[in-house]
């Protein structure tokens, strides 16, 4: 008997009526037309609420309540993923599965938003304040109305933040060209500067800081030379601050050297392409010596580990080594550099003596021996969990898996299956018949569950406490439950592409 999927293959590819579907056959697909009806509906009650273009983080259902990751107004929209740059890649992505114009009006109203809160320094603080009063304490590129040089001009890579942001107009800026507008102008006037602003930000060695304020860099003040391990570091966080350091933290090195890249392929911007490579370059830089040839979050000028937060002391860190491995084989993929490679299996060896339990790691070890060693706000090193406050102990992830057994298989392929495979791989391939009608048949019950999800007025409500938001209020309307959901609905119609 010919199988269920081979089937509906057929059914897809014209080569077989649905009448030959018997009982024992697959259900019938949601049909196209109703994912499509679900998203237009969900996509426009978003729309509705949007700020100049922009969005939040959660609403409550009236809308009298908001906030991104703590509390904002009505006059505030948020950067920090999945924020406004998050919302708008959505309405693109739901654009060119539909053709709907006015997906890709709602992209380009978020791109705009984006546009009035770009930074003189080039990229964004963590939310956008639209309040002509309250601009007033930003620096914005545009509509600026602040001399004052203590003003927030502060652009921010920690989080994705001003990455994700590039990140959406470069996606916009791209694809919106078969619908080009007058305002497309300004949108990739702000992605030129914001490009030339990660670049100049850019340290001589390759690295990034956390976050920069525009003022450059003096070389004289940043060698480049390899990272060492301090034969002794203060116990006590520094008073001073940690901002211009070196990060690995949070993937931010990680996400400006991958944004570059999008830009170099995007848009053939082969200046970003050499700025990915530096960035490259020093994560080989920033590799620690036996006993620990791994990496810590952050280094300082002399490129040794430093401290960061009031929780975070000079370490070396599982959870960000696993990040630069990564990295390491998506950049090997990318340039073909063998030295790439190289730096991975000392780290690896590395990662497997440090476990502390199976498929368990300290996320922080201590320099030289190698303890787990634990923070908090007191700003001094601990050595056990038990030592740090209820607070941090649940508001920090200080051990886990880390991906690090997935890495290391990862790693495994790439070594057997060499670039080539990669390179075809990323590139992707047109689906036959059969291989869509096996995703339709598996995505259908998924997007019957989403459908119905739905409430009257089009909305995905979640449940749950936001503590920093209203600790009272426990229903939302969330951009990142719509994002998932919406996505649900537009990999399922680009099935129905040939």
């Amino acid at each position: 008997m010919i199988s269920r999927i081979a089937t509906l293959a057929l059914i897809l590819a014209g080569g077989c009526p649905a009448a030959t579907l018997r009982a024992d056959e697959p259900p019938a697909l949601v049909p196209a037309a109703e994912a499509r009806h679900a998203l237009d509906r969900a996509c426009a009650a978003m729309r509705a609420i949007a700020t100049e273009g922009g969005y939040l983080w959660r609403y409550s259902p009236d809308l009298t309540v908001r906030g991104g990751e703590v509390a904002a107004t009505a006059t505030q929209v948020w950067v920090q993923q999945p924020g406004t740059p998050s919302m708008g890649q959505l309405f693109l992505d739901a654009w060119k599965v539909t053709g709907d114009p006015a997906h890709l009006a709602a992209a380009r109203a978020a791109a705009l938003a984006l546009v009035r809160g770009q930074l003189e320094s080039g990229g964004w603080d963590y939310l956008i304040e639209f309040d002509p009063a309250r601009r007033a304490a930003w620096r914005y590129r545009v509509e600026d109305v602040s001399t004052d040089r203590k003003a927030k001009n502060t652009t921010t890579y920690d989080d994705n933040t001003t990455q994700g942001a590039l990140s959406f107009l470069i996606s916009f800026v791209d694809t919106a060209k078969a619908a080009p507008d007058p305002a497309d102008a300004g949108i990739r006037e702000a992605l030129d500067y914001g490009l030339h602003e990660v670049m100049v930000a850019q340290y001589p060695n390759g690295a990034w800081p956390q976050r920069w304020d525009g003022d450059r860099h003096d070389p004289s003040q940043y060698p480049v030379v390899r990272a060492t391990i301090p034969q002794d570091y203060p116990r006590e966080q520094p008073t001073t601050g940690y901002y211009a350091h070196y990060t690995f933290n949070d993937g931010a090195h990680r996400d400006l050297v991958l944004m570059l890249l999008e830009a170099a392929r995007r848009l053939g911007r082969e200046e970003c392409r050499e700025a990915a490579r530096r960035g490259a370059d020093f994560l080989l830089l920033a590799q620690l010596p036996e006993p620990q040839p791994a990496w810590a979050q952050q280094y300082d000028a002399g490129m040794q580990p430093a401290w960061a937060r009031a929780f975070e002391p000079p370490s070396v860190s599982s959870a960000e080594s696993v990040g630069v491995i990564r990295l390491l084989m998506d950049v090997y993929v990318e340039f073909g550099d063998e030295k790439y490679l190289s730096a991975i299996p000392p780290a690896i060896a590395w990662l497997r003596r440090s476990e502390i339990a199976p498929g368990r790691w300290a996320r922080l070890y201590e320099l030289g021996t190698n303890r787990p060693v634990y923070g908090d706000r007191d700003r001094h090193v601990h050595y056990t969990l038990a030592e740090i406050s209820e607070e941090r102990r649940e508001g920090y992830g200080w051990e886990g898996g880390f991906d690090v057994l997935s890495t290391i298989e990862r790693h495994e392929r790439l070594v057997a299956d060499g670039r080539e495979k990669a390179l075809r791989k990323r590139a992707g391939t047109p689906l036959d018949a059969e291989r869509r009608a096996s995703r339709l048949a598996k995505a259908s019950p998924v997007v019957r569950g989403v459908i119905d999800r739905l409430d009257a007025e089009g909305r995905w409500l979640s449940r749950g406490r936001a503590k920093r938001v209203d600790a009272s209020a426990t229903a939302w309307i969330e951009t990142g439950e719509f994002i998932r959901n919406a996505r649900v609905l537009c990999d399922y119609l680009a099935l129905f592409e040939k």
